[in-house]
């Protein structure tokens, strides 16, 4: 038997065609909004949105460790882990757009993260937000309709099926009864 394989693939090398593996597929159907690959924050690997969180609800939050709402981690934190069981993910996007509140390396940020407020929820390298030089995913969201983010720790809910829903500024606390309602109805 291993003979026989050998020699197809050595048939299709001659011919010029590639096998392919059985378990090859395309996926088509992944949302435009989440169909990118991010770093993850202060790594190298890439994680592709769609792949990693296709089928969950997803809160989208450009962040600051130097801000004003900076404690806003501990309530995003806390969200996550309570409805994470259900379907709820974080995705936390440090940038440094607004007034240099994120002036660190990744590897700062990260251990600001983790050290002060616990932070297990994915976060992912630092990026722009603002129009003009934003992020794919940040453009793809103003694409769908949400704002660009005025300030940091803006918030953008992305329902199950990967479609922008709604954003909350950063006023707008993450146990505030306005986003758990939202996150509440999705999940």
């Amino acid at each position: 038997m291993k003979t026989r394989l050998f020699a197809i693939g050595l048939a299709a090398i001659s011919s010029g065609v590639a096998a392919e593996p059985a378990t090859t597929t395309t996926n088509t159907a992944c949302p435009a909004l989440l169909d990118i690959s991010i770093r993850q924050l202060a790594g190298e690997e890439q994680v592709n949105l769609c792949e990693a969180y296709r089928g969950k609800v997803i809160l989208v939050v450009n962040t600051a460790s130097k801000c004003g709402f900076t404690s806003q981690y501990e309530g995003l934190e806390a969200l996550y882990r309570k409805y994470q069981d259900r379907g709820l993910v974080v995705l936390g996007f440090p940038s440094n757009d607004f007034m240099q509140q994120e002036p660190g390396s990744e590897e700062e940020i990260q251990k600001f993260c983790r050290l002060t407020y616990s932070v297990e929820f994915p976060m992912f390298e630092k990026v722009s937000v603002t129009k003009g030089k934003a992020n794919p995913l940040f453009e793809r969201l103003a694409t769908a309709g949400a704002p660009y983010p005025k300030w940091n720790f803006y918030k953008y809910l992305i329902d199950r099926e990967g479609n922008y829903v709604d954003y909350f500024a950063s006023i707008t606390s993450p146990d505030s009864d306005k986003v758990v309602r939202a996150i509440e109805k999705l999940l």
